[in-house]
Formats: C-alpha cells, sequence, structure tokens
C-alpha cells in the first residue's frame, strides 16, 4: 500500500456517522450504534463521570464486499487522548482487505466520538491551555492537543480507570452481543481478533488477563507500540498529556490507588488485573505465567525510538522471555515517534515511511491470519 498517499485520500472522504464506499478498495465503511449500559464508577460516593456523549455514540466498521454475515472480525483499539479516527483509517482498511474481514473501530470511553462537544472548542481550549500554564509555573509541556485530558488527571486521576473499566466493559459486551449473534454483520459465535496500539494494547491485555465469560478464550491480540507495564510509560507528551499531570497520574497509581478508600468499587478480577499491570513487582508470577500460556495468541512490534511505550516496559509486562519470543523490536530509518510512527508531509521520505507501515501491517497480517 501507498500508505502516505492513502493516508491523504481517507482523511478526505472519511465523515464521522455517514456510510461510505471506498471505491479503490471495495471496502464499505458502515457506522452502527452503541449504547453503554455501563454505571459510572464512584469515588468517595460521587460519580466521576456522566456526559451523553460517552455514553450514546457511533462506531464504524470497514467491512469487505460478501452479500453473507461474517464469522471472524477484527476488533482495532486506538490509543491515549486520541481525537479523531485519521490515524487508524489506513490501519483498518488494509487489515480488512487483506483478511476479508471486517474491521471494528471502537472508541475507548472519552475519546474520539465519545468526547464532549465542549472538547472541541479551540477558542476554549486555548484559553484554558494559558490558564493552566500559568497556574503551573508557565509549564511548557501544556498545549491545546494535551490540556484537557491533563486537567482532567489532575483533577482526578482516579479517572485513567474509571474510564478504563468502562472501556473494558463495553468492549466485553459488544464482543457478546456479536458472539451471542446480536450483530447485523456477524454470524453467531463469531471470531474475534484485536489490533491493538498504546494503550489500547494495556486495555486489552487486561481483558484477556480476565477473559470476562470466556469470550476472548481463543482471539489473538497483535501488539503494536503497546504492551508495557504502566510504571514504564511515559505519558507526557504534547499530544498526551503535560508533565504535572503525567507526574501525577503516576503517584496516584504506583502509590496510592491500592489504599484509596475513597474508590468505590469492588474487588474483582478486572480490577486485579488492572492492578497487576501497574508495576513489574504485582502479582508477577501469575502475571507472567498467564502471558506464557496464552504466548502463542500474542504477537506485536514495539519500536526502538518509543519513548512513550518502551519496549523495557513490555518486557517487565510480559516476562524478558515471553517478550523475547513474541515482540519484534524494530526502528525505521525516518524520523517518527510513538505518536506518529508513520509521519505525512513535511521533509521525511514518503518510501520510507510506506516501507515502514508496510513491514509493520505484513507482519500483523500474517499473525491475524
Amino acid at each position: 500500500m501507498n500508505y502516505t498517499e492513502r493516508y491523504q485520500e481517507l482523511v478526505r472522504e472519511f465523515r464521522l456517522g455517514s456510510d461510505l464506499r471506498l471505491s479503490s478498495s471495495g471496502i464499505d465503511i458502515q457506522f452502527f450504534d452503541f449504547k453503554s449500559n455501563y454505571i459510572s464508577q464512584k469515588q468517595g460516593g460521587v460519580n466521576v463521570d456522566t456526559d451523553t456523549e460517552n455514553f450514546q455514540f457511533v462506531y464504524p466498521v470497514f467491512v469487505p464486499a460478501k452479500t453473507r454475515k461474517f464469522d471472524k472480525a477484527i476488533l482495532l483499539l486506538h490509543g491515549l487522548n486520541e481525537r479523531s479516527w485519521n490515524k487508524y483509517l489506513t490501519w483498518a482498511e488494509y487489515i480488512a482487505s487483506q483478511l476479508k474481514r471486517p474491521v471494528i473501530l471502537f472508541p475507548i470511553a472519552y475519546h474520539i466520538n465519545r468526547s464532549p462537544l465542549g472538547w472541541f472548542n479551540l477558542r476554549g481550549l486555548r484559553q484554558m491551555t494559558e490558564d493552566r500554564k500559568t497556574s503551573n509555573g508557565n509549564d511548557k509541556t501544556t498545549t491545546v492537543a494535551n490540556v484537557i485530558l491533563s486537567q482532567r488527571i489532575s483533577d482526578r486521576p482516579y479517572r485513567f480507570y474509571s474510564s478504563g473499566r468502562q472501556s473494558y466493559a463495553d468492549v466485553t459486551d459488544l464482543v457478546r452481543n456479536i458472539k451471542q449473534g446480536h450483530h447485523p454483520l456477524f454470524t453467531e459465535n463469531a471470531h474475534i481478533d484485536i489490533f491493538a496500539y498504546s494503550i489500547g494494547a494495556f486495555l486489552s491485555q487486561v481483558i484477556l488477563l480476565t477473559n470476562p465469560d470466556n469470550i476472548f478464550s481463543d482471539s489473538k491480540l497483535f501488539m503494536f507500540c503497546g504492551g508495557s507495564i504502566f510504571s514504564s510509560m511515559f505519558g507526557e507528551s504534547r499530544s498526551i498529556m503535560d508533565g504535572p499531570a503525567f507526574q501525577k497520574l503516576v503517584k496516584y497509581y504506583v502509590d496510592d490507588f491500592i489504599s484509596d478508600t475513597s474508590v468505590d468499587v469492588a474487588d474483582d478480577n478486572a480490577l486485579n488485573a488492572f492492578n497487576s499491570m501497574i508495576s513489574p513487582e504485582r502479582d508477577q508470577t501469575e502475571r507472567l505465567s498467564c502471558f506464557m500460556k496464552m504466548k502463542n495468541r500474542i504477537s506485536g512490534i514495539s519500536l526502538v525510538r518509543d519513548r512513550v511505550i518502551p519496549y523495557k516496559g513490555v518486557k517487565e509486562a510480559l516476562g524478558d522471555k515471553c517478550a523475547s519470543d513474541i515482540i519484534k523490536l524494530l526502528d525505521f530509518k525516518h524520523d517518527y515517534c510513538h505518536e506518529n510512527p508513520f509521519p505525512v508531509g513535511g521533509k521525511i521520505d514518503s518510501n520510507e515511511v510506506n516501507h515502514s507501515f508496510n513491514t509493520v501491517f505484513k507482519q500483523a497480517i500474517d499473525f491475524l491470519g
């Protein structure tokens, strides 16, 4: 695929909520409604978030041409602080066209079109950015792109868990409904595999560790720029969150979360799995054993210059032996970063970017296929 050219074409064509036929690939983009049945997490007896957009939304599915229902699908999970599907359109089209399976782009809680509309008000964001910079001693890491997440995390670092917990519940509901034959695209007991990027991989790891209702027992997981233990992630980024927010987030989950008596949640499998992914020593023996047992169903690619999700953290999460067996460490010839592994435009050699894209996604296709 000519990634750089196709990226620009798809960004021009894609419209959220509008079904579309991609004539060059024969892929249909269809949108489906989703209503989250999740009961908002409480902290200290107070609901953390209840915004309408987060509970009722649409999600796109890239559907290869076919007249009957599908018995297989790929669930694509995105990264932290995403506000659009632009990065993932080419990824989804390529996977769908190569595997001849639908690719479901499912937004995690409070991301993309699950974000309140006020978060897209540029004037308000600029003022909020200036106010936050001032309150943090003119901190240079705060930007218009990261100010919402930064402020929300600073106000309540618990939101990282609560939104993740809702995403966990929603993904589980989606897959359960598909397997029960309630989705118009799929047959009953359809097989679901996962392509996960960045924090989407963290969510996927928690899902596989718990395997709710055994609905992920045979699912494969391909992780791209993901899979790290939480304490080794570095979320300070102009497009993710600022320095003060990241520091508060890490301190809360490494030092305070387990002992936080205001956290109103049951001691259940999902919470335990989440906790085991916070730092290497937490439930290490059990976590490493679980990943080793399912290593034939997990594969992925880490990048040498990825500061946000370093390969070191992936080894801590999976164990050295497991990680070395299933995760490939690559370095591209062109400039890149975690947030933008396949840059488009500027002085970047588009041929090199195209080569990098095809290298990563060929491995994903080979594994998921």
